[in-house]
């Protein structure tokens, strides 16, 4: 018998080299739960609108929930000649059930099945990633506790800037990750349209209930032209790009402690059981599930430019080069989900060497930009304070000594106004207490944003670790 998707218009069977060169079973059996999902869905629409009777209904219902058991299950055959996994169902369906079964594709073509099928797969994808990110934003706010009091260098050009708490750059990446779930959530409402029953470009004949298929399915709204419906990927680049910035933004992190955990640096001591070792070095402990994490950066930004070019140019409606958008979305889920579950444990387990931190902290004169505000609160102009504390710096410089340390005589010798209570902004920690705005690395402010994040994440039932080892 011939595959449900050759019509009695073909008088040959298909080459076999053209069954391996457009089968896609290959990669996109992960959507049987889906297709499985959507069937029944459709063919609940098709018993309440008359096509089909509640026996047959049942009868299709049944057997594609058996059908789905045997996929999950890893029972299920699999076969290049029927192409795709939606396919593979529908002949699986017909061979148990006969003409019952083959009434199933009514009203619908594998051009709408599959965008719906699509779309449920991503919807569920984005809901799984955007819990690791809230589980990797909740590891950062639960190390806010135990580093609170922990000063770093802020870099600006990879040059020591100005001092912020710790829990300031643990908070930094929260509002990059709430960000990218912002992005997640939004485009998520556009994954949510129900393409099911646009049919193959045109519509259909046929009395089917798209409203009834969308509810049944958990969609939010349909699809407004079934040309539009049939070609728009728009869902699966959109979130292409928002798991590429994720991505970007976990390389960023994973740079900054791969830095941070070298001996130059020698601020962050990383859990052991996420390093490797060398081959020849017997010293080496090496950074590689941080790096791997930098490196699969890559993957997901070529992922996305495969999708650009993919649909780029493509006529409306359907063409079979959207076969190939599938590989791409699903790999890039993977490696982002794959780094997230990483990301997470890294993040927990991690020690900040105080000792190391603290030794080197005055190096840099990061409080020079707090004592030129402290000169501007004296109406001194800020283009004149910056010049006047840059000649401090330069003289400190020559003396190897930090700004704290210059005598009240030499600070004189650059602005006469200076008196003791210059002394009052000098020094690291004292820098750190003079911020005030909004959104600074101003202790209080810190807290606040702490606690505001605990209530955000719904942590406030949570102990905060103690990762100390």
């Amino acid at each position: 018998m011939a595959t449900p998707s050759r019509s009695g218009v073909f008088g040959v069977a298909p080459d076999r080299r053209v069954e391996q060169f457009t089968e896609s079973i290959s990669f996109d059996r992960r959507l049987h739960a889906q297709d499985v999902a959507g069937s029944i869905a459709h063919s609940q629409m098709l018993a309440k609108v008359g096509i089909l009777t509640a026996d047959e209904q049942q009868q299709i219902q049944r057997t594609l929930e058996e059908i789905g058991r045997e996929i999950a299950e890893g029972r299920f055959e699999m076969r290049v000649d029927l192409e795709d996994i939606h396919m593979h169902i529908e002949k699986s369906l017909i061979d148990r059930l006969g003409d019952v079964g083959r009434k199933l594709h009514t009203g619908r073509s594998r051009n709408d099945q599959v965008a719906t099928d699509f779309r449920l797969w991503v919807r569920d994808a984005i809901d799984q990633i955007d819990a690791r990110l809230r589980d990797l934003q909740s590891a950062f706010v639960q190390r806010c506790a135990q580093d609170a009091d922990v000063i770093l260098p802020a870099y600006t050009h990879l040059r020591r800037a100005q001092p912020v708490l710790a829990p300031h750059y643990w908070l930094a990446y929260c509002e990059k990750f709430a960000r990218d779930r912002e992005r997640l959530q939004d485009g998520r409402r556009r994954v949510n349209t129900c393409t099911l029953g646009t049919a193959a470009v045109a519509g259909t004949t046929l009395p089917v209930d798209r409203q009834d298929v969308a509810a049944r399915l958990g969609f939010e709204r349909l699809a407004a032209n079934s040309l539009d419906a049939s070609s728009d990927r728009d869902f699966a680049l959109e979130t292409c790009f928002a798991l590429t910035l994720i991505a970007e933004h976990l390389s960023t992190w994973a740079e900054e402690w791969i830095l941070w955990s070298t001996d130059e640096f020698g601020f962050l001591e990383l859990p052991l059981e996420f390093c490797t070792g060398s081959s020849i070095m017997p010293q080496k402990i090496n950074p590689d599930v941080l790096e791997l994490i930098r490196g699969r950066t890559g993957r997901v930004v070529g992922h996305l430019m495969s999708l650009l070019v993919l649909v780029k140019g493509l006529p409306l409606a359907y063409n079979r080069d959207l076969q190939e958008d599938k590989p791409a979305v699903f790999d890039a889920v993977d490696t982002v989900q794959s780094c997230l579950e990483m990301a997470i444990p890294v993040v927990r387990e991690s020690r900040l060497n105080r000792d190391n931190i603290a030794a080197g902290l005055e190096r840099g004169y990061l409080d020079a930009t707090t004592l030129m505000e402290f000169l501007i609160g004296r109406r001194v102009p800020q283009r004149t304070a910056h010049h006047l504390v840059g000649e401090l710096v330069r003289r400190a410089m020559q003396q190897r000594v930090p700004l704290a340390q210059l005598p009240l005589d030499e600070m004189r010798a650059v602005y006469s106004g200076f008196d003791d209570s210059v002394y009052e902004v000098l020094g690291v920690r004292k820098a750190v207490e003079a911020f005030v705005s909004d959104g600074s690395t101003a202790p209080v402010k810190v807290a606040d944003q702490v606690a505001a994040w605990r209530v955000r994440l719904n942590m406030d039932h949570e102990t905060p670790q103690n990762n100390t080892r």
